[in-house]
């Protein structure tokens, strides 16, 4: 943890480094920010360089293979009930693991044995494939979240490693240094078996869930402390890896984030949103991105507890889609499913163009916009429920 600063400073310092960051990047850093930014805003913990395209190049580590295949599992929610919570989970977890068998195509009735198609080398599946979810307060949340490395990781990581490849994942989640709160977490597993990336949600739509709100935490909630334990670059995180760069996001709506994450030399790019329009999104943000995107939405779930059967899948359902938006797969209705695609990474990193932003004429409207909704309000207040998240959330309102 950096030494410790007054809130104003450290917004201060924090907006410095990022106004700094962006006037960088479109080659019209101007004096007046350049002074306003700290000496020690580009060093340490407290902000750091950011990793982002230089005139079309990015950081990556080579290839392992010029082509990789990849699978989308749009699995139903089955929440973990309270009052049966080890063995809910265990169903959970065990559902979970068979259809990671099954887009490897080694179900245990075929002796673990690949008998048809081919080998995945990425499994992507939606946001809380294993805890379901149901609008619980904090105190049930911290008892259903997972610790990373945990029982629930490790069994997920096992599969991994027995088949060599990677699956992205998301969960509720602790983490020792931030007691009481509950990370809404994306989650990659290596081939290895270990966990090769955790990213957090980068934060939740406000204002859209009638009295209630959200109370998982995400990195817009803790922005100023986020930044001071991890950097900037940690905000929107990207994994290197030997089968390209990808990012897992379980935000909705925010073509805006997906394009940063790009910027940042994202090649495959996972939506995750459980209950989200992931299809749709999807295909525009592979066209206007010009990368890779998984859309990965849940089935129908008649089992859910407290939920109709359809909640959450109402656009076109689950997809793979190429720089051109595509659709090289989706899922033919909202049942439970698995589709499949072949990425040719290597051709596609050979060749790819990164998205070209005006940042000169783009700058000074980000600069300056002021949002209804400033980061932080979770260093200020815990919310309890999604009640208290709510009476927070319009008390932030009336406070533009």
């Amino acid at each position: 943890m950096a030494k410790k600063t007054s809130k104003l400073d450290r917004r201060s310092l924090l907006t410095g480094a990022a106004a700094a960051s962006l006037a960088a990047a479109a080659g019209t850093l101007q004096s007046d920010v350049a002074t306003a930014q700290p000496a020690n805003a580009a060093a340490g913990a407290t902000g750091g360089k950011v990793s982002v395209s230089q005139r079309g190049v990015y950081e990556k580590v080579p290839l392992k293979q010029d082509v990789i295949n990849v699978a989308a599992i749009q699995s139903q929610l089955y929440s973990i009930d309270l009052r049966d919570r080890a063995n809910t989970l265990k169903r959970n977890l065990n559902r979970i693991l068979r259809l990671i068998d099954l887009a490897q195509n080694s179900p245990e009735e075929w002796g673990g044995e690949r008998r048809w198609g081919s080998k995945v080398d990425l499994i992507a599946m939606h946001e809380f494939p294993v805890q379901g979810f149901q609008p619980w307060n904090r105190k049930e949340l911290n008892q259903i979240a997972f610790e990373l490395p945990g029982p629930e990781s490790e069994a997920i990581g096992e599969r991994a490693k027995r088949y060599g490849c990677y699956i992205s994942w998301g969960c509720y989640a602790k983490e020792k240094d931030w007691p009481d709160h509950v990370i809404n977490m994306s989650v990659l597993t290596g081939p290895d078996g270990k966990i090769v990336s955790k990213q957090w949600k980068a934060r939740n739509i406000l204002g859209l869930f009638g009295d209630g709100a959200l109370i998982g935490t995400t990195v817009y909630d803790v922005l100023d402390r986020y930044v001071e334990m991890y950097g900037w670059d940690a905000v929107m995180p990207v994994a290197r890896t030997d089968i390209g760069n990808i990012a897992i996001t379980a935000v909705g709506a925010e073509p805006l984030l997906y394009t940063c994450l790009g910027l940042k030399g994202a090649e495959v790019l996972v939506l995750s949103v459980t209950g989200g329009s992931n299809a749709e999104s999807a295909i525009a943000t592979a066209r206007a991105g010009r990368l890779y995107t998984m859309g990965v939405g849940n089935a129908v779930s008649p089992n859910n507890i407290g939920f109709p059967e359809g909640s959450g899948t109402r656009d076109e359902g689950t997809v793979i889609v190429d720089p051109r938006g595509t659709v090289l797969a989706k899922t033919d209705n909202h049942h439970e499913e698995i589709i499949t695609a072949r990425i040719p990474i290597a051709e596609y990193r050979r060749s790819r163009r990164v998205q070209e932003l005006p940042m000169a004429i783009l700058l000074p409207v980000l600069q300056q916009y002021d949002p209804v909704f400033r980061p932080n309000a979770f260093l200020e207040k815990l919310p309890a429920t999604y009640q208290e998240a709510g009476e927070l959330v319009r008390k932030r309102m009336n406070m533009k």
